[in-house]
């Protein structure tokens, strides 16, 4: 049995969708037609789906029996609801041979005999095409396949009712319009809200599809949805999806899923503070701002509760259509009731919501002195503090340079000196509330006659330059500084203390005597001497102390060499206890430590014997110490 085949399947196979030999309608049925065994037999598959704009490629499979060889393949089609055939090609041994039709430009015939059209269009949906196989005595057997053709739509684009939908409307709203494109066959568009189908419920909702097909044959489908709202469907989500057969299963494409805007009127009123810390404290900004659940939000109006149930009205302050009122650097004044309005033009109706606004503050911050100042040095004084506020409030005491030395409300300073004494500062703040505090600083002054604490004595100098003199006093009242020399003074005073510089060129007088500071004010004087030294002569001193000490390290380290050689045997010692170390022996293996002198004239002025006689620089130029074995 010849058998060709574009596509061979098993042709008894129950799972292939292709159909054996099929009678036309438009033949009359005859014994060879009806496919009995040991005849010629074709298989074709009954459906195929192409998507426009694709190629089609329609396959048909034979057998022949005892290895008969075809003698020709025609190709036909006959369009939907006609029986009249249009062959498109016929295939023999030597080649195939293309009819002059609509088809011609688009066919073409493969290796396998199968035949394929390019380009396919929405005219050639529901053609059918009828393959033919002939084989001289086995006589002729054709079958054929029906070509369906599609375009998948676009995704579908869906446009929400920008304009707002009133939610007390008696009357169905244009909820939204959903659009698909480019599809064939005509697609089906369904609507959801929050995921959950909408169907037509008179009254209720209504859905309008619109079908248009433009000159390229493809479809265009328009669905418009409309319904009733309330005003939970503020919030809701809608959207569409578009429904499509193919290759015998539906598929989907859904568009975005978008809100609408609902008008609806305000049923309540919040108004509410807001800070950037949890409690307000005085100084802050804050922020009043009003929540109505209307929309469009409504008009809002802002009132402060005054005495005997008066409303002050601060809309002036406000941002009416965003229902903000702002204060700015509250106090205490700012405390009180507040409250916001909203009118309702549509119904006339008035809704108010209202707030307590408290602000934490600290006032009357106040130092008590016990007893109360002057004081004088050795006395005692108790600081007492103390201050209003409506939370519970914590005392610190800090010195004059912020540094703490006492918590409590009290700070007991006893043996006062003019050191201690200055500014003390009370700072009190409100632990529950961070970032409120107060300050309150007193003074405590000890008064007394100057005393100085610092002078610039004693002063090397040279004569005929130009030198500071210092002198630093404490006291209180502020005294004066005076000097017994004539020169420049600058004067600075910090605290209780006063510096005076005083600038001088040093005279042979003032070397001589000195310069003498005096402090005064109405309870004392003090007043100390500044000693001036010679600079020169306390360096030719200075020199001379160096070289002695210099000489003293020279003769102990000597003694010190001397001292170890003889308790390591290398110097031996005669009855009388001496040893030569003028007249050294010449010998190869001698060791000799030689100190040599550079400054001969300045060691034969310091190196003299006890009877004040200088010894020659010969005897001290050079020494040798003989340190044989």
């Amino acid at each position: 049995m010849g058998v060709f085949t574009g596509v061979s399947p098993p042709p008894h196979s129950p799972s292939n969708d292709k159909r054996r030999f099929v009678v036309p309608q438009f033949l009359s049925p005859s014994p060879w037609l009806q496919g009995a065994a040991g005849r010629l037999e074709v298989y074709m598959p009954a459906v195929l789906e192409v998507e426009i704009g694709s190629t089609a490629r329609l396959e048909c499979s034979f057998s022949i029996p005892g290895d008969v060889p075809f003698t020709s393949i025609e190709w036909f089609y006959v369009n939907h609801g006609h029986s009249n055939r249009v062959r498109l090609c016929v295939i023999t041994a030597t080649g195939a041979r293309i009819d002059e039709t609509e088809y011609s430009e688009r066919l073409s015939v493969g290796e396998d005999k199968a035949l394929s059209i390019s380009k396919v269009t929405r005219q050639d949906n529901g053609r059918t095409f009828i393959c033919r196989v002939g084989a001289d005595s086995q006589g002729v057997g054709e079958n054929r396949t029906e070509l369906n053709t599609y375009k998948i739509p676009m995704t579908p684009e869906i446009t929400p009712n920008s304009a707002g939908i009133p939610a007390q409307s008696n009357d169905m709203s244009e909820i939204a319009r959903c659009k698909s494109e480019n599809s064939f066959p005509s697609p089906n568009i369904t609507w959801y809200k929050n995921g959950e189908l909408l169907l037509q419920e008179e009254d209720k909702t209504k859905i309008l599809t619109t079908v248009i097909r433009p000159s390229n044959g493809l479809y265009t489908v328009i669905s418009t949805l409309f319904s009733k709202v309330t005003r939970e469907d503020r919030s809701s989500l809608f959207h569409c999806t578009v429904h499509y057969w193919l290759r015998g299963q539906m598929h989907t494409k859904d568009s975005p899923r978008v809100n609408i805007t609902v008008f609806y009127p305000t049923e309540h009123v919040e108004l509410r503070v807001v800070t950037k810390s949890g409690m307000v404290k005085e100084g802050d900004d804050v922020k009043l701002v009003c929540d109505a659940d209307g929309n469009p939000a409504p008009v809002f109006s802002f009132f402060k509760k005054e005495l005997e149930d008066n409303w002050q009205d601060v809309t002036s302050l406000a941002d009416t259509n965003n229902g903000v009122l702002m204060l700015h650097n509250v106090n205490k004044s700012s405390s009180g009731l507040y409250k916001c309005q909203t009118l309702n033009l549509d119904e006339m109706t008035q809704h108010e919501g209202d707030v307590e606004l408290m602000v934490n503050y600290i006032e009357g911050v106040q130092v008590k002195m016990e007893p109360f100042s002057p004081f004088h040095e050795g006395d005692s004084v108790r600081l007492s503090c103390s201050a209003h506020s409506p939370v519970a409030l914590d005392y610190q005491w800090r010195d004059a340079k912020g540094r703490k030395v006492a918590e409590g409300n009290q700070l007991l300073l006893s043996n006062l000196t003019f050191e201690t004494s200055g500014n003390f500062s009370c700072k009190v703040q409100a632990r529950s509330v961070p970032g409120l505090e107060q300050s309150k600083q007193v003074a405590v002054a000890v008064r007394g006659k100057p005393r100085i604490v610092a002078i610039s004595s004693p002063l090397y100098v040279r004569q005929d330059e130009v030198i500071n003199l210092t002198c630093k006093a404490i006291a209180f009242p502020r005294p004066s500084v005076h000097w017994n020399i004539n020169g420049t003074t600058h004067e600075y005073m910090e605290n209780q203390h006063v510096t005076s510089n005083l600038t001088v060129r040093v005279s042979h007088d003032l070397l001589r005597a000195g310069a003498m500071c005096r402090v005064s004010n109405a309870l004392g004087v003090s007043e100390k001497h500044i000693q001036l030294l010679d600079q020169k002569t306390s360096e030719s001193k200075g020199i001379i102390i160096v070289a002695i000490i210099i000489c003293i390290l020279v003769v102990a380290v000597l003694g010190s060499i001397i001292y170890f050689l003889h308790k390591k045997g290398k110097i031996s010692c005669g009855r009388s206890g001496k040893q030569d170390i003028t007249k050294p022996e010449a010998r190869k293996d001698k060791n000799v430590v030689e100190v040599k002198s550079d400054k001969l004239s300045e060691e034969a002025g310091l190196l003299q014997g006890a009877n004040g006689e200088k010894r020659s620089a010969a005897d001290q130029s050079e020494k040798y110490i003989d340190l044989r074995n």
